[in-house]
């Protein structure tokens, strides 16, 4: 009986600390990105219906940061200007972008 019960939280936990991905769950929202900027704050870039949401995800509320139409995702970049295509690098030129109001090469 213990056993049992032990395996039972330990399917639990793993179900938790992995992510339990529904099979059946429609493709309505799909997660483009994501990045921590705390131990408990994220940046999470969702796509719905077409359009990108930039959200600030706390432990205890999400705030919508930024919309902007979605983007093709990029194709594996070359080993050369790998650098220059992070994900979280077009995140900051695109928010530097959108609080200044100007455009800059990028680097």
């Amino acid at each position: 009986m213990v056993v049992v019960l032990g395996l039972i939280f330990l399917c639990a936990w793993l179900a938790r600390r992995f992510g339990l991905q529904r099979f059946n769950g429609g493709n309505v929202v799909k997660v483009v990105s994501s990045s921590n900027v705390g131990q408990r704050e994220r940046v999470v870039v969702v796509e719905v219906s077409g359009t990108w949401l930039v959200l600030g995800v706390t432990s205890s509320q999400i705030n919508t940061l930024h919309t902007l139409p979605a983007q093709p995702m990029p194709q594996a970049p070359s080993v050369a200007s790998h650098a220059a295509l992070k994900p979280i690098d077009l995140f900051a030129q695109k928010l530097r972008e959108s609080i200044t109001g100007k455009t800059r090469p990028a680097p």
